[in-house]
């Protein structure tokens, strides 16, 4: 999953960053209006995480100009304003969800898993295909009822492929979810190094990934 995280803030962006790439989430972190103006139109995201008051102006700035740009990420403010008018501003602005600082982090993951749930019901909840079971609350991942260990990013790896089972994903999307603008040095070629190693993990099970040259992956049950 790719995420664009708008935060001026900078311990507060630090934790946020670190908790969803202990997952495998790539997220690209800014700290202005501009900055996330020019990320969100250069970049697909799954998700927007925003910040009301920043530097430069405010994220519902940020906020507008992603709907206005067709962006249908879900996309949820993260303020220390806790009038009720500034959140209901927002929401009616186009934000799915908000919340107010300090918070958990836990909360945050489940709020983003909760808006995905919303928009596409195969997102972010338990997901079963074949003998995988996939649980991106746990971070686990089992074949035939038994655990599996994955890094980071063959678990993400599999979360996008498994979003997408039986469809083909070309390999630049892929790319796309597992790295952020931060990950400069890496290139497409990454994507083929954790398919392979992610096949040898699912050796044992019905389900492979296909590989349709030219065009990309599939998640397939072998059945």
């Amino acid at each position: 999953m790719r995420l664009l995280l708008v935060e001026d803030t900078e311990d507060v962006a630090d934790a946020i960053v670190a908790s969803f790439e202990r997952r495998g989430d790539a997220v690209d972190m800014v700290a202005s209006v501009d900055e996330a103006k020019s990320a969100i139109a250069v970049q697909e995201y799954d998700v927007i995480l925003l910040d009301i008051g920043l530097p430069d102006g405010l994220g519902t700035e940020v906020l507008r100009s992603a709907r206005d740009r067709g962006s249908r990420a879900p996309i949820l403010m993260l303020t220390a304003r806790a009038d009720i008018e500034d959140r209901v501003a927002a929401l009616d602005k186009g934000a799915d969800d908000y919340l107010v600082k300090p918070f958990d982090l836990r909360e945050l993951h489940a709020r983003v898993r909760a808006m995905l749930r919303r928009q596409d019901h195969d997102r972010s909840g338990i997901i079963e295909f074949g003998d995988i079971v996939f649980d991106p609350a746990g971070l686990t991942v089992a074949v035939s009822g038994k655990p599996i260990s994955l890094a980071r990013r063959e678990f993400n790896l599999l979360e996008v492929l498994l979003i997408n089972r039986e469809r083909v994903v070309p390999k630049e999307r892929i790319f796309d979810c597992m790295y952020s603008f931060n990950d400069g040095d890496v290139n497409l070629n990454a994507v083929e190094l954790y398919v392979g190693r992610l096949r040898k993990k699912l050796c044992e099970s019905r389900v492979s990934i296909k590989t349709l040259r030219g065009l990309g992956y599939q998640l397939i049950n072998d059945d």
